[in-house]
């Protein structure tokens, strides 16, 4: 069986960046398990995923604008730590819903300067390349309820 749309793929994957550091990876003993074709994934990987088999194994460097996207300088902002009302705990990392032009982003504080907090909505890996080492494990056809759904479903879905 072929990777295509409609199919629910396990993979195992390290992901690095340009300088080689390990920026995440499966466990061994649990693969990435997505619904393939409902971009449940980073486009990218998912293009170069299609047509893949089990056993399948390989690696592909994902660009930014298949991946988290370019970074967008305007999504950068300076605000007043009055915004954060009632917040107390506002450290360089803390991330936040917000409410974008777009609609719910998340921000990340990047910087404190006394009143003045730096936030940034981008992707933590926007901008950067996404080097993937992949290993196809399983591939199935989704079930009616999954296509519904536009996810997989096993253990701990609550729905």
């Amino acid at each position: 069986m072929k990777i295509t749309d409609n199919s629910v793929v396990s993979i195992h994957y390290k992901l690095t960046n340009d300088n080689g550091t390990t920026l995440d990876q499966s466990p061994e003993d649990n693969p990435l398990i997505y619904l393939h074709g409902k971009g449940n994934i980073v486009a990218g990987l998912e293009k170069t995923l299609t047509d893949k088999s089990i056993g399948d194994a390989f690696e592909v460097t994902v660009s930014p604008e298949e991946g988290y996207g370019i970074r967008e300088e305007h999504m950068v902002e300076t605000i007043d730590r009055s915004m954060f009302e009632g917040l107390d705990d506002i450290s360089i990392g803390k991330q936040f819903h917000a409410e974008g032009n777009t609609g719910p982003v998340v921000v990340t504080v990047t910087k404190i300067e006394g009143d003045k907090i730096t936030i940034d909505g981008n992707h933590p890996l926007a901008g950067e390349n996404l080097n993937f080492a992949i290993e196809v494990m399983a591939i199935r056809e989704a079930t009616a309820d999954e296509l519904e759904h536009g996810h997989i479903h096993g253990p701990g879905c609550q729905h």
